[in-house]
This record gives structure tokens, C-alpha cells and sequence, in this order.
């Protein structure tokens, strides 16, 4: 085993809906990342708050706060932690996360649990071949992303060290759906951080759209279930209809930026960074269940505008035959009338 250098330190990212003001502070672009990118990533506005600092299990840890488009908030937390390997350090780091959740995340967002947390080990060289350290450390490496009392053996370890990206022979990336880990001799962390904030930014846009279809689902089907037939005049109907109907738009508009905002990298080491945490992060199994989910929620609707159109026609259909009837009444009537005027 090799040591673990002593000029490292962990980055803990915390993401979750945003329902406050309009910061203080005006939007800026995604920066930071290597080498300048062709393409920045487009429609993506952030907002830097004042940073903090805060004090747990006796530890510093420093704060900043960013909002992405006004809808996110991502919380960006550095703190050190010595022997990261030992059991103790383990511990500590977990007391720390579920502090730091219960510190900064909204009531609302630790109720629903609709938050992402991501775990970054930042360590600034490691005075050999970083592929040499990860192979000495792969225990302990696969211990600190996916924490768990049991032992990884030999397939585990490698599946969980597998998705790799260095920018350079002395830099390495390794990317897991829990944590990361980040060799740079010269510190040159926050490129990664950026891209890394990203992706929980994309996975929870997709999570909170995905409860939004859900609701819609749910409420069709208790719709369904009630077995009410439409009225008359079907006010309720209509009003509930029309709101569905607005709300898939916007899902679909919400939907199609998600994916659109990030077709954005430029040179060649952020998209490969990029496309590693997107396949780390089911990014795209995210998407395709959205889009059927998506296309159900489209269905269904059909469904109840084609019912609510049957329904009407079914009320103009009775109001003919009504019309018909008091016609038929009436001739009949009139025909008793004649047949008296005609009697002595």
C-alpha cells in the first residue's frame, strides 16, 4: 500500500430544488474548465451566493453556495480529513454528510428526499504513477466511494475503479455513481468539480421531472379508479383536462432543455470527463424512462380528451332524440285534437 499524500482533502457536493428570492449576485457562465472549451455550456445560468464556513464534529469546512437557472441549488463543501483509510476517518466522514444534510438542506428536500449528495477525494499528487497508487489502494479507494462495512473482492474493486479519464500522465479522474476520486499534481481540481456539479444539476432536474409525471400519472389513474361519469355540463372536466395539458408542455419544454443545455462540450478531455459521468450516472436511463413516461402521460390524456368528446356527443345525441320525442308527443297530440273536431 501506498501512502495517502498529505495534501488532499474531500469535496462534498450537496444539490437540491431552490424555491428562494433571486440572489444577490448577477448570473455568470460555467467556469473553470481545462483548456477553454470551444463551447461553454449554453443556457446554463449561475448564481454565486456569499461563501460561509461552519464548524462539525470539530472539523472546518468551507461553503459555497451556487444557484443553477433558479432552480437548483448546489452546495459546494471543502473540509480535510486525515488517514481517510481508517475506520475512525470513515465514521468521521459519514457523521459529517448526514451534519452537513441536515445543516444545509431544506426541511421540504430531506422529507421528500429529493436532494443528490456526491463525494469527490481531492488529492494533489501522488509522486508516482497515479495508476500505480490506484492499484496499491484499490481497497481503500473502493471503501471511500462506496462506503460499506463488507469487503469488496477482486470484480468488485475493478468494476467500481473501471471509468477513468486523465487529462495528462501525472492526472487521473475516476468517476463511480457515489463518489470521486481526483489525482492533480497542481490542484487543478475545480475542472472536474464544475463537470461534476453538472451532472447531479442534469440527474435531478430529471428526478423532480419525474415525480411531476408521476403526480399527473397518479391523479389520472385515481381519476380513473373513482369511476365518476362525466356530467352534463363536466366543468371539472375541463379544468382538469386543460391543466393537464398545460403542465405536459411545460414537462416537455422542461425536458428538451434538460437534454439540449448539455450537448456543450468542446475540447476533447471535458467531453470525455462529461460522457463518463453521464454514463456513471444512468444519465440516459434517466431520459429514455422519462420519454416513455412522458409518451404514457400523452396517451392518457388522448384517452380522457377522446372520453370527454364522446361524452359531449353522447349529450347532443340525447337532447336530439329528447327533441324528436316532444315532436312525436305533439303530432300525436294533435292528431287526438282533429279526430275530436271531427266527431259529432
Amino acid at each position: 500500500m501506498l501512502d495517502l499524500p498529505l495534501h488532499s482533502q474531500i469535496c462534498y457536493l450537496l444539490a437540491f430544488p431552490y424555491t428562494a428570492s433571486t440572489p444577490a449576485q448577477p448570473t455568470q457562465p460555467i467556469q473553470g474548465l481545462k483548456d477553454a472549451p470551444y463551447f461553454q455550456p449554453v443556457d446554463i445560468e449561475v448564481q454565486s451566493l456569499a461563501p460561509e464556513t461552519m464548524m462539525l464534529e470539530g472539523i472546518h469546512i468551507s461553503i459555497q453556495r451556487q444557484v443553477y437557472d433558479k432552480r437548483l441549488q448546489i452546495i459546494q463543501c471543502h473540509y480535510r480529513l486525515a488517514d481517510v483509510w481508517s475506520n475512525v476517518a470513515m465514521q468521521t466522514r459519514l457523521h459529517l454528510e448526514e451534519g452537513l444534510q441536515s445543516h444545509l438542506l431544506p426541511a421540504a428536500s430531506q422529507a421528500d428526499e429529493l436532494f443528490e449528495a456526491y463525494t469527490i477525494l481531492l488529492i494533489q499528487g501522488v509522486g508516482h504513477s497515479p495508476d500505480q497508487f490506484v492499484k496499491a489502494n484499490g481497497k481503500d479507494l473502493a471503501r471511500f466511494l462506496r462506503p460499506q462495512r463488507d469487503l469488496f473482492g477482486p470484480h468488485e474493486i475493478e468494476e467500481i475503479l473501471f471509468s477513468r479519464v486523465r487529462y495528462s500522465e501525472n492526472d487521473l479522474t475516476l468517476v463511480d455513481w457515489d463518489g470521486a476520486v481526483i489525482i492533480s499534481p497542481a490542484g487543478d481540481y475545480q475542472s472536474d468539480i464544475e463537470l461534476l456539479k453538472i451532472g447531479s444539476y442534469q440527474l435531478l432536474r430529471y428526478r423532480i421531472l419525474d415525480k411531476a409525471i408521476e403526480t399527473n400519472l397518479q391523479m389520472i389513474g385515481r381519476n380513473f379508479q373513482a369511476g365518476r361519469r362525466p356530467s352534463l355540463f363536466p366543468t371539472r372536466s375541463r379544468r382538469m383536462l386543460r391543466q393537464l395539458l398545460e403542465q405536459r408542455l411545460l414537462m416537455l419544454l422542461d425536458f428538451e432543455r434538460i437534454d439540449q443545455n448539455l450537448l456543450l462540450i468542446g475540447d476533447w478531455y471535458t467531453a470525455k470527463l462529461y460522457n463518463v459521468i453521464h454514463d456513471e450516472f444512468y444519465l440516459g436511463d434517466w431520459k429514455s424512462t422519462i420519454k416513455d413516461k412522458l409518451d404514457s402521460l400523452e396517451s392518457l390524456i388522448q384517452i380522457m380528451q377522446d372520453n370527454f368528446t364522446v361524452s359531449w356527443s353522447s349529450f347532443i345525441d340525447l337532447l336530439q332524440v329528447a327533441g324528436w320525442l316532444l315532436l312525436l308527443i305533439g303530432y300525436i297530440i294533435l292528431f287526438f285534437i282533429d279526430v275530436q273536431a271531427y266527431l259529432p
